[in-house]
């Protein structure tokens, strides 16, 4: 198939190419050349697909009232939103993905409907991608302690009615799955859904929630086997105080002792990780992805992005579900990022061509999709068409479109996804799946099933006081 376009930005140090025509056979680019642009084509502007490389694939939270609450309250409030059906949740969050321009977006599964064996779910959602027609990286998220707090749950129990406490404790004091049986469950996961398009991963939800003994057998099986590894690290003011309380020699050191760190290792957020510690993981190889409006969301503060890639740290961008206007922009995620970390003064932390790029690069390293992103001969044929002359509205004198876009852009402007050589979005819509209508029985099957958790909202107040009142108690102690 030829695809004509009056701007393209390969992704290297080419620059902005006038005038070309990109072809591309069965998913593969087979041909970049210069071409007269039709009279009558509308002007675009091709780019690399886009990637989120941090995701859970959820409800928007705060459509269940989780709003303008720190992380460690926001967590149980969620609980609210668990989905209610494992495709249609998972290929909405797909459809928003692949309408923002992603080819690859990561899925860091944290919540399992629990209306259906738990390999079946996983199928469910490898169902939905394969309908949306975007690459996904699958990690099934695991935890073994600390289900409430970062600590001993009981002072926060205690202060609940015991009907409350009941309803709390059902809900997340649960017997945790065994190293070994995780490792069994990520086999049989890669086993159902693993493809050229999926890429299964293990998914440590946190150093908070997980043991030595699970992070030690994750590193080891990830040596092992080469598969990749999820994580999120020092997302919180609270996780910091943890960290430093149980690993007094260092967090991030115990991982680079026990072989976690290393190329296969992506960690979400490290907002709150130190220069030695950032250092530790730009060594090693291994990525960090920042999240800049799901950490304004919840409060939990400015991830040193800047100076983790003056270190030499790989950087990713990630929506996390909760982009600025929850509408999953990842473009006005990676402009929020790029304003806020690309330099101060006159001295830059990048160019707005080379953050996209890096972006782009490592997004896709994270998740498993293959090549760098870079549009070039013999590479995946993933890609993004933009509408130019949406783009250069009122353009007076002559300006880089990536300029541009780092200016003023957002999803509105994307006029095609191409992944893997297949059409998936155009025209802000996505083609495999019918998302105003997945959307519209979302939220019907939510509004039925409200009053399942009438009991937890009844709960709520208390529940969040005790919390707030343990986690500062955390912070006094240390």
């Amino acid at each position: 198939m030829n695809v004509t376009a009056t701007r393209l930005f390969s992704g290297s140090d080419q620059g902005i190419r006038k005038n070309v025509m990109l072809r591309h056979v069965d998913g593969v680019i087979t041909e970049i050349s210069e071409a007269a642009r039709p009279e009558a084509a509308p002007r675009s502007l091709i780019l690399p697909a886009f990637i989120n490389a941090h995701d859970h694939a959820r409800p928007r939270a705060s459509s269940f009232g989780a709003v303008g609450m720190p992380l460690e309250s926001w967590i149980l409030r969620t609980v609210v939103g668990t989905p209610v059906d494992p495709y249609l949740t998972a290929a909405s969050a797909l459809a928003r993905a692949a309408q923002a321009g992603c080819a690859a977006m990561m899925v860091h599964y944290t919540r399992p409907s629990g209306t259906m064996p738990l390999l079946d779910e996983v199928k469910a959602i490898g169902r939905a991608a394969g309908d949306v027609g975007i690459r996904i990286a699958f990690a099934m998220a695991v935890r073994d302690q600390n289900p409430i707090v970062y600590g001993d749950s009981e002072p926060v129990l205690a202060g609940l009615a015991s009907d409350e406490r009941k309803t709390i404790e059902e809900l997340f004091v649960r017997t945790p799955m065994s190293p070994k049986a995780y490792i069994e469950l990520t086999d049989a996961i890669a086993a159902a859904i693993g493809g050229p398009k999926v890429d299964v991963q293990l998914g440590p939800a946190g150093v908070q929630w997980c043991s030595k003994p699970l992070l030690e057998a994750v590193a080891e099986n990830s040596a092992q086997t080469g598969r990749r590894v999820h994580m999120h690290l020092l997302e919180t003011i609270y996780q910091r105080a943890w960290a430093d309380e149980r690993f007094p020699g260092g967090i991030v050191r115990y991982l680079r002792d026990i072989g976690l760190l290393s190329e296969r290792l992506t960690l979400a957020h490290c907002i709150h990780a130190r220069p030695d510690e950032i250092e530790m993981i730009a060594a090693s190889g291994a990525r960090i992805v920042t999240n800049f409006s799901s950490n304004l969301h919840l409060r939990s503060g400015l991830a040193p992005i800047a100076a983790a890639h003056a270190c030499g740290c790989a950087i990713a961008v990630g929506v996390d579900g909760l982009a600025l206007d929850e509408d999953d922009d990842v473009l006005r995620e990676m402009r929020l990022v790029q304003m806020m970390h690309g330099g101060l003064g006159f001295k830059r932390s990048w160019t707005p061509q080379e953050f996209f790029a890096l972006a782009i690069r490592n997004g896709r390293r994270a998740t498993g999709a293959p090549g760098t992103g870079e549009l070039a001969v013999g590479a995946p044929a993933d890609f993004v068409s933009i509408d130019l002359d949406r783009l250069e509205r009122d353009q007076i004198v002559d300006a880089d479109p990536l300029d541009l876009l780092f200016a003023r852009g957002n999803a509105s402007l994307l006029s095609e996804l191409v992944v893997d050589g297949r059409t998936v979005a155009k025209a802000g819509r996505c083609l495999g799946v019918d998302l105003p209508a997945i959307e519209q029985e979302l939220r019907g099957i939510h509004r039925a099933s409200a009053a399942t958790y009438a009991h937890v909202l009844r709960a709520w107040p208390r529940l969040s006081h005790r919390l707030q009142g343990w986690f500062e108690a955390q912070l006094t102690c240390n």
